[in-house]
Order: C-alpha cells, then sequence, then structure tokens
C-alpha cells in the first residue's frame, strides 16, 4: 500500500492529472475537427447534387420548365430514405425526389433571391418526413428568360451526421481510454525506476539503523549521492563524538578515582592518629562521593551512546558472558543459572549499556538467591522484555518502587552500594524502556527490563 504522503503517490496523481487533462483536451479537439470535416464532407456532397439538380434545369421553347435528368443516387428514390431533393418554384415545389413520397419540405421564407446557377449555396436544418431533422442545402437559380427564380433544395437526415459523430466519439473514447492506460502504465514504471535509488537509500539508512552495515555502499545517482556522502560523514563523525565522550569519561573517572584513593588512605591514617569519629564520616563521604561518581558516569556514557545508529546487540551472548563472570565470582555459592533467551532477540543499544543493566541485575539476583537464578526473554510489539528472578527472600511490596532511588539499601550486611537498580532504571529510561519490580515465581524478586528491540 502506497502512503498518502509518499514521493511516489504525488508523482503518480500529478502524472495521471496531466495525463487525463491533456487527453480530455485532446478528444475534445478532434471531435470537433473530425464533426467539421464530416459537415465538410456533408456541405460538399449536398453542393454538388444540388449543382446537378441545378444543372438540369432548363426551360424550353415552350415556356414550362423542365428537369431533364435527376440524380443518379438511390436513396432519392427510396421512399423516406433520409436523402431528400427538392426544386420550389414562386408557387410552391414543382419537382421533388421521390424518397419525399407525397410529402413537401418547408423551406425557410428568408431565403436569398437572387443570384445564377453557381450562386453560394446556404444550408440550414428543417424540418422532415416521418418526424425526421434534416440538414438542407439550398441554391437559388435563375434560368435564361425565366421572370422568376428557383429554389433547389437537397437534404439529408441529421442523424446520419449524428450517428457518424457518436461512432467517432466511441471510437476515439476507447482508443483514448487504452493510451491513457498505457500512459500511467509507462509513467508508474518510469517512477518506479526513477525513485529505485531512494529506495535503495532508505534500505541503506534501515541497514545501518539495524547495525547489518556501517555505511552506505556503492555509487548513486548524481542527485543523491551528496545525500549518501553527506550521511556517512555524519555517522562518521558521531562515532568520533561518541568514542570522544566514552574516553573523556574514562579520564573523569580515572582523574577522580585516584584522588579518593588518596583520601581514603589518609582516613585511615587518620583513624589510626586517634580521630576514628571524623575518620569515619569522612569515610562516609567519600564513599558517598564514589557511589555518585559511579552513577554518574554510567548516565553520562549511555546519553552519549543512545540512539547511535547501527547499534545492535544479540541478548544471549551478554548474558552468557555475564553469567560465566558470576559463576566464578560467587563460585562457593553453588548457584545454579537457567537462561531461557532466543537467539533471535536483539537489543538496540550500545554493548555496554545491555551489559551495565544486565549486570547490576543478575548480580543483585546472585547476592540474594538461594540456588537458582533464572534470565529469560520475550518480544513484542517492537519492545524486547528481559526477566531476571532469584528464589530469595524478595522485597515486601512497600519496597519495591523505593528499591529503584539512587542508594537505596535495605540489608547492611549485604555488600554494595545501592545504586545498581538505580543505574539499570536511568539507563532503560534514556533508551525509552523501562523496569518494573515484582514477586517472582520462584519466591524471590522479578525484575522486568523492557528495552527497545533491534
Amino acid at each position: 500500500m502506497i502512503a498518502v504522503n509518499s514521493l511516489r503517490l504525488r508523482l503518480l496523481a500529478g502524472a495521471v492529472i496531466w495525463i487525463s487533462l491533456a487527453l480530455v483536451v485532446a478528444g475534445t479537439l478532434l471531435t470537433a475537427l473530425f464533426r467539421a470535416h464530416v459537415e465538410r464532407r456533408l456541405e460538399a456532397e449536398l453542393t454538388t447534387q444540388a449543382d446537378q439538380i441545378a444543372a438540369a434545369l432548363e426551360r424550353p421553347g415552350t415556356g414550362q420548365t423542365i428537369l431533364t435528368h435527376q440524380p443518379s443516387d438511390p436513396r432519392f428514390r427510396r421512399p423516406y430514405s433520409g436523402s431528400y431533393w427538392q426544386v420550389e418554384g414562386p408557387e410552391g415545389p414543382i419537382f421533388r425526389s421521390r424518397s419525399l413520397w407525397d410529402v413537401a419540405l418547408h423551406l425557410h421564407l428568408d431565403a436569398s433571391a437572387d443570384g445564377g446557377v453557381h450562386h453560394r449555396a446556404h444550408r440550414h436544418r428543417i424540418a422532415g418526413p416521418d418526424g425526421q431533422w434534416l440538414i438542407a442545402l439550398e441554391q437559388t437559380v435563375t434560368l435564361p428568360d425565366a421572370p422568376v427564380a428557383y429554389r433547389v433544395v437537397v437534404a439529408t437526415d441529421e442523424r446520419e451526421l449524428t450517428a457518424a459523430d457518436a461512432a467517432f466519439t466511441r471510437t476515439l473514447g476507447l482508443s483514448l481510454g487504452v493510451l491513457a492506460l498505457a500512459l500511467v502504465a509507462a509513467v508508474a514504471i518510469t517512477v518506479r525506476v526513477g525513485l529505485r535509488p531512494l529506495h535503495r537509500l532508505r534500505a541503506g539508512v534501515a541497514a545501518i539503523r539495524e547495525g547489518r552495515i556501517k555505511r552506505l555502499e556503492g555509487p548513486f545517482p548524481t542527485e543523491t549521492q551528496p545525500l549518501a556522502e553527506d550521511l556517512n560523514a555524519l555517522l562518521k563523525r558521531n562515532e568520533e563524538v561518541v568514542a570522544r565522550g566514552r574516553i573523556q569519561a574514562g579520564n573523569l573517572a580515572h582523574g577522580l578515582k585516584t584522588p579518593l584513593s588518596i583520601l581514603a588512605n589518609e582516613v585511615d591514617r587518620l583513624a589510626t592518629d586517634g580521630a576514628p569519629q571524623l575518620a569515619a564520616s569522612m569515610r562516609g563521604q567519600i564513599a558517598t562521593m564514589q557511589q555518585q561518581i559511579d552513577y554518574q558516569l554510567a548516565r553520562a556514557r549511555a546519553a552519549a551512546s543512545l540512539d547511535v545508529p547501527g547499534a545492535r546487540v544479540p541478548v544471549a551472548p551478554s548474558v552468557a558472558a555475564i553469567q560465566r563472570t558470576l559463576a566464578h565470582l560467587y563460585v562457593g555459592r553453588d548457584l545454579q543459572f537457567v537462561t531461557d533467551i532466543p537467539a533471535g532477540h536483539v537489543f538496540r543499544g550500545e554493548q555496554q549499556d545491555l551489559e551495565e543493566m544486565l549486570g547490576n541485575l543478575m548480580d543483585n539476583a546472585c547476592k540474594w538467591a538461594r540456588r537458582r537464578v533464572v534470565a529469560r526473554s520475550r518480544r513484542d510489539d517492537g519492545r524486547l522484555t528481559i526477566t531476571i528472578e532469584d528464589d530469595g527472600p524478595g522485597l515486601p511490596a512497600e519496597q519495591l518502587r523505593p528499591a529503584l532511588a539512587p542508594g537505596a539499601r535495605f540489608d547492611e550486611t549485604v555488600p554494595g552500594t545501592g545504586l545498581g537498580l538505580a543505574i539499570v532504571r536511568d539507563l532503560a529510561s534514556l533508551y525509552g524502556g523501562s523496569i518494573a519490580l515484582g514477586s517472582a515465581s520462584l519466591g524471590g524478586l522479578r525484575a522486568d527490563l523492557t528495552l527497545p528491540a533491534g
């Protein structure tokens, strides 16, 4: 289906409109030319027949006007055939064709009254026999030694002209209709071929967004080549900005962590020098600073890499890598990992951010699990939901929402900073996703991480 604002639809609609207008104008002009041609042919034929009748009029020495011969057209001898002629004198018709039978033609009273044998003819529309309307051509003829003029009329049924006109119009309409279809088909093919580079460009952009390619490849037409080059330059620039942002974030983290480590050592010395309360207070502030640095650096790194074209990460390999790391970390716990991540489930984003989120969730599950940690995923309507469950004690309903706040800790005996779930929440939010906590079927905590699918 073609979208309403499609360029192809606009081109086709414009072509159809102009083709229709051109063919309507051409059809109207050709119909008018054909009718004028038929009328000229008819008038020439009637003029020839009128001249034959006029030439046959004679006035011999007896003083009586006679008709030496009649036109040879057989239609003049068949009653009501649609072709008629009549010669009229001052007292009415004196000669008429057999086709009129016993009917006389009624001529206009305002016809020309003088002229010779070759007098210019006048065309009229008059009533004929049997309810017909006739196209009549009239000449006024004078004979030598004749005191009066004669009116010679030759007429034909108007329906013959109308029928010829209608037949031509039907044939012309059918021909123009076929021509219109052929032209529209030709335009459609031309538009399709002409827009093919744009389809290639769109397919290339989609491939970049899905992570299958990094740059637009292949030559493009002159009109779209600058666009492809500018897009490739923009992609390269974006990658450079993201890489520079990551380097600067790492440098900032290194630059801050080193002074904090020095401060921590000085605090330890202060505790041994007889100021344990001051040392404890400073140690708490240093830990808070360390947590905030980690938290804000994670947000900055995710914001820098957000919506990078082509970023696509398969979920299963990342989950497997994190599982191996956690299995070594918690080797004495004898934890069982169960994963159900289809190979086709892909996250549309950066691998480092995905592993940051999954690492925090799976590490949190391992801390509280008794024996089992489950990771599974499902895809629905362009969204990917990754669920991490454990069989630990879980959380009461009133603590589920506060658990996502930065620094939230409900058991100080378990190691941690309280930033893991907050970092996951903020990273997911930057990607337009979310995280929801609930009760797991295993009895512990369930975390549903919803992210854009690739």
